[in-house]
């Protein structure tokens, strides 16, 4: 079994960490980024670093989670990143899996969620791909998620009682899902101050 990044996550400060978690195209960037922005807070992203070890590899994001499958350096780098970065604190970590890593060193953690046709649009618009690729992509990053927490961390990441607030996307527009968001991290930021 490979290396597992240490667990004890020392904060060197008591500003927050903040963790958006959810599955492609469910929203996780737009909503980080603006909790970022409007909190002060630095945006880190674990989709842009693995997006561009795809670029850098020359490989499609379904060709890099099964080489992840085969090579659990590729996660466990990220991984040791993304603690790293948390053990700073001042942060809004934008995730599919982080949450998992950090459930119990995070102060806020979120999870953001659409069914799989809408989050299969909104990735063939934002991308400019065919809804059936966006599609066939998302069910495979998925399925390697699952598969490759199971067998790295032992965990589960269908289990969402970890999360602090889940918000189903598709049901409100952009700004009443970021209302919903934001205060309810005001309210847990509250309740641990």
């Amino acid at each position: 079994m490979p290396e597992v990044p240490s667990r004890p996550l020392k904060r060197i400060n008591t500003s927050p960490v903040i963790v958006v978690s959810g599955p492609p195209g469910s929203g996780k960037s737009t909503y980080a980024k603006r909790l970022a922005s409007e909190l002060g807070l630095e945006y880190y992203t674990t989709g842009q670093i693995f997006r561009e070890l795809a670029k850098k590899l020359g490989v499609s994001l379904s060709r890099l989670n099964e080489m992840a499958e085969e090579d659990p350096r590729i996660d466990l780098e990220i991984d040791k990143e993304t603690m790293r970065i948390a053990s700073k604190g001042g942060v809004v970590i934008d995730s599919h899996l982080a949450a998992w890593l950090l459930h119990d060193k995070a102060d806020v953690l979120i999870y953001v969620k659409a069914p799989l046709n809408v989050r299969a649009e909104r990735i063939a618009k934002r991308d400019s791909i065919p809804l059936k690729q966006a599609y066939t992509e998302i069910v495979e990053r998925e399925n390697s998620h699952r598969r490759r927490f199971l067998k790295y961390y032992g965990l589960d990441i269908r289990d969402l009682t970890i999360f602090h607030v889940i918000v189903d996307t598709s049901i409100y527009d952009v700004e009443s899902t970021y209302k919903i968001i934001r205060e309810a991290v005001k309210l847990k930021l509250k309740l641990i101050q």
